[in-house]
């Protein structure tokens, strides 16, 4: 079927070629950066599905297992738990905690030294990841934890009640 061009000018484009992409959950390329402790894999970037700004893969840490701390520069990084319960410290001592369980969505701002933590004895902790760039920043940090973190619950600054 030829294509027309658009209303505005452009030229036709190949959706085909250029369209939707479907990523099977068993071709996802661990060819990306890590943080020991944890295992990534990239599902969608540039070179993989043609995004340009973002990157999308899942995450996965071993029962009673944690990352060393790290931070992802001036990306943003959504992180869905899928499966298990995670614990995340964050700060420059990394005295902050909160922990997500399946359902939950995890936000980590631009350059916030955090360390993944996976709070089950016996459970995989499985989890989709996304960040707001392509390059696979990980900047590994050598920071010595609290001993005994905040707790900080979740507050919504828009929905208070």
């Amino acid at each position: 079927m030829k294509e027309k061009p658009h209303d505005d000018g452009r030229p036709p484009i190949d959706w085909r070629e250029h369209g939707v992409k479907v990523i099977p959950g068993n071709s996802l390329d661990p060819n990306t950066g890590q943080t020991p402790g944890m295992n990534r894999a990239t599902a969608i970037n540039h070179a993989r599905a043609g995004a340009e700004k973002i990157w999308a893969g899942t995450v996965t840490i071993h029962a009673n297992a944690k990352t060393g701390a790290h931070h992802h520069g001036d990306l943003e990084s959504i992180i869905y738990v899928v499966n298990g319960k995670a614990r995340m410290c964050w700060g420059d001592h990394l005295e902050f905690t909160a922990e997500a369980g399946p359902g939950d969505f995890i936000y980590v701002p631009p350059y916030v030294p955090h360390q993944e933590i996976n709070a089950s004895r016996d459970e995989i902790l499985e989890c989709v990841l996304v960040r707001s760039g392509q390059e696979p920043v990980v900047v590994n940090l050598d920071i010595e934890p609290a001993e005994m973190p905040e707790d900080v619950p979740w507050i919504d600054p828009i929905h208070t009640k």
